[in-house]
């Protein structure tokens, strides 16, 4: 999967003048999004069929502040995957290879009613999805 391509905005930028590290994490949930249409499942649709997937961990390493105007190269790969929860580790770098960040994001999968779902039973469709993409990565 090609990397989502973030240009910092002038907005997510503190006062002195470096992208502040909330922002790090939103962009994590913009490659999340692309990854989850790059493999079918667009968070529209997962809507539509009443799934959700909240966030229940983020851990990031700040290795290189980015500024406005830089472009960022955040890849998406998935390193755990259990049918109930799955973990993505991300890396977020400069327009010239710089590593700007390295993180993780632990996240479940939740009906309407805020229950867990195991996938493999009650969406079988989108649970392949997952393991053609551990398995495409792992190529």
């Amino acid at each position: 999967m090609e990397p989502y391509i973030h240009t910092v905005q002038y907005y997510e930028t503190d006062r002195m003048g470096i992208t502040h590290h909330s922002n790090y994490i939103r962009w994590m949930e913009e490659a999340r999004v692309v990854l989850l249409s790059e493999i079918g499942w667009p968070l529209e649709k997962l809507e539509e069929i009443g799934l959700g997937i909240p966030t229940v961990s983020v851990d990031c390493k700040y290795k290189q502040t980015t500024t406005f105007a830089d472009r960022v190269a955040v890849t998406a790969k998935l390193v755990k995957w259990g049918g109930v929860r799955m973990t993505l580790a991300y890396e977020m770098r400069k327009e010239d290879g710089t590593l700007a960040c390295t993180a993780n994001s632990e996240h479940c999968f939740l009906d309407r009613e805020g229950r867990i779902v195991r996938l493999q039973r009650d969406y079988p469709d989108f649970y392949q999805a997952f393991i053609g993409l551990l398995q495409e990565q792992d190529t």
